[in-house]
This record gives C-alpha cells, structure tokens and sequence, in this order.
C-alpha cells in the first residue's frame, strides 16, 4: 500500500507530553497516530452506514403513512394494554 506523509502543527508542550506517554507504552507518537485514524475511519464509516439505514427505515415510514397504511392511536393502545397483561399474568405465576 502506498504510503503518504501527514503534516501538521501542534502545541510543543502537548507533542512533548504525547510522545512521552507513548514512549511509556512502547509505542510511537506515529503508531498511536495511525491507530486513532483507523478507528476513527472505521466508526465514522459505521455511524454512515447506521444513518444510511435510519434514513431508509423513515421513509419507509413517511412512505407508508402517505399511502394510508397506519394504525390509530385506540389500535395501539388495545395491543399494548394486552401486552401489559400478559406480562403482569407471567409476573404473577413467577411469585
């Protein structure tokens, strides 16, 4: 893989204290660098593909209440309260 140097300015005092934090755990100020790109690289890559998703799910959603395909409030409500049941009967024969 080619490889390209990266330049950039930063506080004397704070490159001071890095290089040595990293020399205490046997590492370079270079390793520790590219190690924080990459996973950086990674989870911003996954926040994407997570948003990409969640994009999709909504206008699944938007798509589906413009075509009328929705359920009331009264709906949801007689299916959460027999939800409630059911779970207080299981609490009830587990006591």
């Amino acid at each position: 893989m080619p490889e390209a140097t990266f330049t950039f300015r930063v506080d004397d005092e704070l490159k001071t204290r890095f290089s040595n934090i990293a020399r205490a755990h046997d590492r370079t100020g270079a390793q520790l660098l590219r190690d924080f790109m990459r996973s950086y690289v990674e989870r911003e890559e996954q926040a994407g593909g997570y948003d990409a998703w969640f994009r999709r799910q909504v206008q699944i959603g938007l798509d589906a209440a413009t075509a009328g395909d929705t359920i009331s409030a009264e709906e949801v409500e007689a299916e959460a309260e027999a939800w409630r049941r059911k779970a207080r009967r299981k609490i009830a024969r587990a006591s």
